[in-house]
């Protein structure tokens, strides 16, 4: 894997999520109720304080270790309690279904449709994030099944709109603007 995602403005961190499968999937579980940049940045985080991103090892931790790993300052996700369960729960997915290695997810996944389902399967994954996950995987990471399109929905197309549509910072700002809009256009209709 040698993708072209940009996120957080730190080569390193990013070269490690457009080159480490599990990084990638884990930034992605991540990226609820705090910035793209510190969710996908979490991975590295992670790393410094393990020594690996290895779902085998994590999945063995103790659940309260690895939660107290996530807490550490500065803090995995924003959430350092409910996202580090999750993340300790998606590494026992992964070992469980996918032999410990995230790209067995879309590696063996001959249709978007499959590897949407296998995505949903996954702790943290619901429909929304699964599709954009598509799209990240086809946008920056080159993986393509047939029919991803579909499956990915509004996230395949070529509206700024999600982290598979960033690939440099002037993308970075405008899918933020378009988060921004829709946001604002949701407190609008509520407010109506």
């Amino acid at each position: 894997m040698n993708g072209m995602l940009y996120v957080t403005g730190q080569p390193a961190v990013d070269d490690l999520l457009n080159t480490d499968p599990n990084a990638l999937l884990m930034g992605m579980l991540l990226d609820q109720q705090v910035t793209m940049e510190s969710a996908f940045a979490g991975p590295a985080k992670l790393l410094d304080r393990l020594g690996h991103l290895d779902p085998s090892r994590i999945a063995e931790m103790d659940r309260d270790e690895f939660i107290a790993v996530c807490a550490q300052q500065p803090a995995v996700h924003r959430f350092p309690a409910s996202m580090g369960a999750r993340l300790h729960e998606l590494c026992i997915a992964l070992v469980e279904r996918f032999d410990g290695d995230a790209s067995t997810i879309w590696s063996g996944a001959q249709t978007g449709q499959v590897l949407f389902e296998r995505l949903c399967a996954l702790p943290g994954f619901g429909r929304e994030k699964s599709q954009i996950f598509v799209a990240v995987l086809a946008k920056t990471q080159g993986v393509r099944p047939t029919g991803w399109q579909e499956v990915a929905g509004d996230f395949a197309d070529d509206a700024p709109r999600s982290i598979a549509d960033v690939h440099d910072a002037e993308s970075l700002d405008a899918v933020r603007a378009w988060k921004k809009a829709r946001k604002a256009a949701r407190d609008a209709a509520r407010n109506a």
